[in-house]
């Protein structure tokens, strides 16, 4: 593994954590592990596949977003997500923003591509200029 899958640095020697490390989320000083959200949103019946990102908040520096993909049948809201949720998980953990999709991103290697859903989600929830924030 090369350092530069890992991190970048810039010309005043700052380093930006980048890559699977970033997968922690820091909401208001909070350390959020996407992994139990995921986990916990897989115990919903009508959830088939779930991936849990930061997007960048003005407030609070990052706010979580699922992004979810349900079974067909289903009719799942953003907020049926969040009340699925709530008081079984800890307050900021419960996803601030939800989407729905049908198909993830990926590698050539099957990978899902967390960086894709994160520029998607900047763009289509009008974060760009919240997006230009360090939050750690």
């Amino acid at each position: 593994m090369h350092t530069s899958d890992l991190a970048t640095m810039d010309e005043e020697g700052y380093v930006n954590i980048v890559g699977r490390i970033k997968d922690m989320i820091i909401r208001g000083g909070e350390n959020v592990y996407p992994r139990e959200i995921e986990e916990y949103l897989y115990t919903h019946p009508d959830i088939v596949a779930a991936e849990i990102i930061g997007v960048p908040d003005e407030h609070y520096g990052e706010q979580v977003m699922a992004w979810v993909t349900t079974r067909p049948e289903a009719n799942l809201t953003e907020e049926d997500v969040r009340e699925f949720c709530r008081g079984q998980i800890a307050h900021f953990k419960v996803p601030a923003h939800v989407a729905f999709i049908d198909e993830y991103p990926m590698t050539v290697t099957g990978k899902i591509q967390k960086f894709k859903l994160r520029e998607m989600a900047i763009e289509d929830l009008g974060l760009e200029g919240a997006a230009g924030r360090v939050t750690a």
